[in-house]
């Protein structure tokens, strides 16, 4: 029987207790269970305060039993005191099909004993996959529940990037935007935020450091923001990016130019702040891949060498784990094991796994897709694009129109792409050497408890000076 003013959770009943706004697993083979998968439905597509408790009922159930956002930054700091090294840390864009897409990364996780992991969603795809940062963190959270994973969650905030368009019309108001976008995400779960400035390089200017400027004193000071809007208790990981992806090939002197810029920047706006625990480069890559005619994707010439050289400064140097590969999903598989050879501290990857999504769904739903993207995207379509390559390069788009369609594919279908995505998963975490990190993880991450309280049954944080906030 429940204490007296207890409320019974939805879905769980007598399983979970909320008792004055408090709640309790009462039975943690609960939440391993379909229930898991009727709240966090109703996390994601109900209405009001219903939709709100269910975020708060799974940011509790997380948080009672030790799943907990966390930062990578303290693992991160080992690695470039050289405490820790051998493996390279795989930062996921879960876009579609959030939920199965996370439960394969997590249940691959459990099997490998695997700890160093990010999952992550950039600026861009928070817009078009339909995923605010409070659902985003609600839905991983639900999946490292269902499938019984234990320990720090990083979840992260990719490429929340300053436009330079936007930047050249209104500095102040770019700016503005993506500290915005940062509070909402540190308040949602994200303690770990890729700033992404590097639009803002000009390499016609006559020297690095001034090809650099612009982009370290707005990295400098959007990271002092985020210092400044701290959970208790934790300090955020935050990343640097000297390259835009795409473009030219990054240099050790850029790399130094924008970090001996960054951290004077950095201290006189927060004298003492910690700095970057990571530095993106560009050594070939591309978002995406480049989409041939054919729908295939070209060769990629990976510079090897330059990604190994920049890690080595970046830890030598500046005390970092190393550099950041992006655009590296769709390379061939051969080339995934060369990323902990080399000691690169993460590669980002993306693409691939929504290749796997749209292979595997039904012909009929990807015809409708592809129709709607006819219409929808139509000025996306650049002179010259093969249907394939319109497709490939705009059917992300499609990701957040369709999230109910693809949450709600049949049970046959959705086994067909967990077994991919398990497959794929396994593959990455084998040959980026993650397996057995969870120990490691265990070893330098803290992830303190984050309680939230409720009212009426609406979530709201803790306030700072409530005794039970950051136990």
């Amino acid at each position: 029987m429940q204490a007296q003013g207890a409320t019974a959770a939805p879905v769980f009943g007598d399983d979970i207790e909320v008792h004055q706004g408090r709640l309790s697993v009462r039975n943690e083979n609960a939440l391993r269970t379909s229930k898991m998968d009727a709240l966090v439905r109703q996390a994601v597509f109900g209405e009001g305060q219903a939709k709100d408790h269910a975020q708060w009922m799974i940011w509790e159930m997380a948080q009672a039993v030790g799943v907990r956002p966390a930062s990578i930054h303290d693992l991160y700091a080992a690695r470039g005191r050289g405490e820790v090294k051998g493996f390279t840390v795989p930062a996921m864009n879960v876009r579609g099909m959030a939920y199965d897409t996370a439960r394969a990364i997590f249940r691959t996780a459990v099997r490998m004993h695997a700890g160093a992991f990010i999952l992550e969603i950039a600026r861009s795809e928070i817009a078009y996959t339909g995923q605010r940062p409070s659902e985003y963190v609600t839905v991983l959270l639900a999946a490292a529940l269902r499938e019984g994973f234990r320990g720090p969650v990083f979840i992260q905030g990719d490429h929340f990037q300053v436009n330079a368009k936007k930047f050249a019309a209104d500095p102040t108001g770019e700016v503005a935007a993506v500290k915005q976008l940062a509070l909402e995400a540190v308040s949602a779960g994200f303690y770990n935020i890729d700033v992404d400035t590097s639009t803002l390089v000009d390499i016609s200017l006559p020297s690095l450091d001034a090809q650099q400027e612009r982009n370290y004193e707005t990295a400098s000071e959007i990271a002092a923001y985020v210092r400044s809007i701290e959970p208790q208790g934790l300090t955020i990981s935050i990343g640097g990016e000297i390259g835009e992806v795409g473009a030219q090939n990054s240099t050790v002197s850029e790399l130094r130019a924008f970090m001996n810029g960054f951290v004077q920047s950095l201290e006189k706006r927060a004298p003492g702040a910690a700095g970057l625990s990571k530095i993106s480069v560009q050594t070939g890559t591309s978002h995406g891949g480049v989409v041939l005619p054919d729908g295939g994707i070209a060769d990629v010439k990976l510079d090897l060498e330059a990604l190994e050289a920049l890690s080595k400064v970046a830890r030598e140097e500046y005390g970092m784990a190393g550099a950041v590969q992006h655009g590296a999903s769709t390379l061939p598989e051969s080339a995934f094991d060369n990323f902990p050879r080399i000691e690169t501290a993460e590669i980002h990857l993306a693409t691939n796994f929504q290749n796997i999504l749209f292979e595997q769904m039904p012909d009929a739903l990807r015809a409708k897709i592809y129709a709607w993207l006819d219409e929808n995207a139509k000025d996306e379509r650049k002179k010259g694009d093969s249907d394939e390559q319109f497709y490939y390069k705009s059917r992300k788009k499609a990701l957040g129109p369709f999230k109910r369609e693809l949450w709600d594919l049949p049970d046959e279908v959705r086994e067909r792409i967990a077994k991919e995505y398990d497959r794929k998963f396994g593959f990455l975490f084998e040959q980026l050497r993650i397996g057995g990190t969870s120990e490691a993880v265990a070893r330098f991450v803290a992830a303190p408890v984050q309680r939230r309280r409720t009212s009426g049954g609406v979530a709201v944080e803790a306030a700072p000076d409530d005794p039970d906030a950051g136990e």
